[in-house]
């Protein structure tokens, strides 16, 4: 699917400002649910930026997943929904500040890369190098630039997961720490903040069902069932539903989204 031409240009122009803003490394954040694009449309920028000379490098949150033995040995000494990669708290952090501080430094820095087929982190050998002197990191993730909710707004379960898996809230409690401590460092590193804003929750449900669709369609081993899905997506479901809440106010870029992942409208702060 090719990007909308109007979506591109307004990150492109997302991407001057940020490297306005960030005489040294610059980091373009895209937050946007399950299935919204933003692989194919960082791969896109990444490509366009680099035919205009720009020495960039792309980094998704998913490469700095936590492997399964890590998530077990969380989910052992935390809550056991921590198994399941995904939430914040699931993620190798400090990994990801050392990326940025080795680009920073204007070193040809390893780009970590995660496995989900294995799920497993790739090995080092295998991660891609960002350019020597990098000028502008592509940073995306579906919860990247996500802030913490008010405590009390953890009180009630938005779903069944959270009612039958986590009565007492530990779970969600601990995501939002996670959020407050080691991932607002991380955030804080973000120049410039584009959001893909679904419609809503229900259409994010349908999009990454989509996703596990075409996994089956080619007999793909990790292909989820639909029940599994159903699960599944409730891990995401709490803090999608903030972040389509409370990120618009803040982003430096919307861009509202139709069901089909059109672009409604664009929304800038400058």
């Amino acid at each position: 699917m090719t990007p909308d031409p109007r979506l591109l240009a307004a990150l492109h122009g997302l991407a001057q400002q940020a490297m306005v803003d960030a005489p040294g490394l610059a980091v373009l954040g895209l937050c946007g649910a399950q299935g919204s694009g933003k692989s194919t449309l960082i791969a896109a920028l990444a490509s366009d930026l680099e035919e205009q000379g720009t020495a960039c490098a792309v980094l998704s949150l998913d490469d700095l997943y936590l492997g399964r033995s890590a998530r077990a040995e969380l989910a052992h000494r935390c809550h056991p929904l921590f198994a399941t990669r995904g939430v914040p708290g699931t993620h190798d952090v400090a990994l990801g500040l050392a990326t940025l501080d080795a680009l920073v430094r204007g070193l040809p820095a390893p780009l970590p890369r995660f496995d989900k087929g294995r799920d497993e982190p790739l090995p080092m050998a295998q991660w891609p190098r960002a350019p020597a002197q990098t000028r502008l990191l592509l940073l995306e993730g579906w919860c990247l630039g996500a802030s913490p909710q008010d405590p009390a707004a953890l009180a009630e379960p938005v779903n069944t997961l959270e009612r039958d898996e986590d009565p007492q809230g530990l779970w969600r409690g601990a995501v939002n720490r996670a959020l407050a401590g080691s991932y607002a460092a991380l955030f804080a590193r973000i120049t410039r903040l584009a959001l893909l804003a679904a419609p809503d929750w229900l259409v994010v449900q349908g999009w990454r069902d989509q996703q596990e669709q075409a996994l089956r369609d080619v007999a793909a081993p990790r292909a989820m069932t639909r029940a599994g899905i159903a699960r599944f997506v409730q891990h995401y479901e709490r803090l999608t539903r903030h972040i389509l809440t409370e990120m618009p106010g803040r982003a430096d870029l919307v861009v509202r989204l139709g069901p089909g992942r059109e672009v409604l409208a664009l929304e800038s702060k400058s």
